[in-house]
């Protein structure tokens, strides 16, 4: 059903009630100016009377009847539209429209009141009157005919009023609400069109003025914009688990076929002397370790592509740096560590992606960063700088050639001999990337070893738009990020 029939549906059906409600207390407060009106000219009459009504009870006390009916005339002439009734100690004389001998009269009536006779309401009032044979009462009536015909005119106006009100109340109210819903139907027919998984066409909407439709119509645009953004980061899900299952499958396939192949030859080899049996399954061991450690960077990966900005929060790099620090004393207990970090120093950012950085950055100094004789010094350093965080990890081993500096980050990219998954500097590369920050690789400040630079903002700032770490290789990234020197 359409909003402006229901809205003259409603009005149709709420009007004549309101209006019988309406001429319900009309109908009261005309009973009521009736009955007041009616009461005053009652006293008005009885006023007039009295004096004639008393010398009529002293005319009939005396015995006198002659006088008796000259002052019963002039009674009944005084009264003229309004019912007497005289009551003394000897006799009762009554005049004029009044009810029936028979009804029941309250002993006294000060104040008009109603009393009934059969289908016939009177208003009565009662006047004592005091003789020397004793005392008497006067009673004064007025029908109430005259006010039940007005009343009856009153109800039945009401009752066409409210008969005229429901049809007429609700086709002006369509009419209006027609009217006022033209904007609402006429974004209707601009939105009904639009698809948005067929089409790019998005709602234009002009002002109408009305708020309700204006606020429909931005709700409306809210909606599509935010179907776009969740569409395009599903296609980015959608080539992200591409991506991970053609990498997994491509990089899983060397230690799957060598874990394979270690396995057939335990298993037709039962008799395998000793040395040869512990060298298989410590390369099982090391093919496990190594499968295990590539999915592991993986998810890490694609947790990076995807990560929102309700993540973000306000990251102490102290507090994340010592946790590092101490997590990476527990895996090489014979490296010295140490954390030279400014205190106070935060950044915006998500919490596990920066430990992620220096979780990797401490890992790859002690994979290469260690002395000929296989001594491992790392020192983590944090500071701030023009509106910046900077860290700093330094080793102590043979350092990154020039030519290979910018070259390290790219995914799988492995140093020689290396046993890793070649990941891990592709996930520092990539959560500097989503902190707008930038990395670089250096000599180490006495001219030895390794330096890893990351410098972030501190108030950092939006995601990137488009994120593909895990599909594409890091070289893209990599190229709006670091000098074409590797500096």
């Amino acid at each position: 059903m359409r909003l402006s029939t229901r809205i003259g549906l409603a009005v149709g059906v709420t009007v004549p009630l309101l209006v019988l409600a309406s001429g319900w207390l009309l109908l009261q407060l005309v009973r009521q100016d009736l009955h007041s009106a009616e009461d005053d000219h009652l006293r008005t009459r009885a006023a007039a009377v009295t004096p004639d009504a008393r010398a009529l009870l002293r005319a009939s006390a005396g015995g006198r009847p002659k006088a008796a009916d000259n002052r019963e005339r002039l009674l009944y002439s005084a009264a003229l539209d309004v019912g007497v009734r005289v009551v003394g100690p000897d006799a009762t004389f009554s005049g004029g429209p009044q009810p029936d001998a028979a009804v029941r009269l309250p002993a006294r009536a000060d104040t008009p009141v109603t009393v009934r006779d059969g289908a016939t309401g009177w208003r009565a009032l009662s006047v004592p009157i005091r003789t020397a044979r004793g005392p008497g009462t006067l009673w004064v009536f007025s029908t109430d005919a005259a006010d039940q015909a007005q009343l009856r005119l009153v109800r039945r106006r009401v009752a066409v009023t409210t008969l005229l009100a429901a049809p007429l109340s609700g086709l002006l109210a369509w009419g209006i609400a027609t009217g006022a819903t033209g904007p609402l139907r006429r974004l209707g027919r601009r939105t009904a069109g639009l698809d948005p998984r067929a089409s790019t066409a998005r709602l234009h909407h002009e002002p109408t003025g009305v708020t309700e439709v204006d606020e429909l119509a931005a709700t409306l645009r809210k909606v599509l914009a935010r179907y776009d953004e969740q569409a395009a980061r599903t296609a980015e899900a959608l080539d992200t688990a591409r991506s991970f299952s053609a990498a997994a499958a491509h990089e899983l396939r060397t230690p799957l076929m060598s874990m394979g192949t270690n396995l057939d030859i335990l298993a037709g080899h039962p008799d395998l002397p000793e040395p040869d049996r512990t060298e298989v399954l410590a390369d099982l061991g090391h093919e496990h370790a190594r499968l295990l450690g590539l999915l592991v960077m993986l998810r890490e990966l694609g947790r990076g592509d995807l990560v929102e900005a309700e993540a973000l929060v306000t990251v102490d790099l102290a507090e994340t740096a010592d946790a590092a620090a101490a997590e990476a004393r527990r895996g090489a207990p014979d490296a010295r560590i140490t954390v030279e970090a400014a205190p106070g120093l935060t950044v915006h950012g998500w919490e596990p992606g920066l430990r992620l950085l220096l979780d990797n950055l401490l890992a790859n100094a002690l994979a290469h960063g260690r002395k000929p004789d296989g001594r491992a010094t790392v020192t983590v350093g944090l500071r701030g700088a023009d509106g910046q965080a900077v860290i700093t990890v330094d080793d102590r081993g043979p350092g990154v050639p020039p030519a290979e500096r910018s070259r390290i980050f790219e995914r799988f990219r492995r140093g020689p001999g290396s046993s890793g998954s070649g990941l891990g500097l592709t996930l520092v590369a990539q959560q500097t990337a989503l902190h707008g920050g930038r990395v670089t690789v250096t000599a180490g400040p006495d001219g030895s070893g390794a330096r890893f630079e990351v410098r972030l903002p501190r108030a950092g700032g939006a995601l990137p738009a488009h994120r593909d770490w895990l599909i594409a290789t890091a070289r893209t990234n990599q190229s709006q990020s670091f000098p074409k020197d590797g500096s």
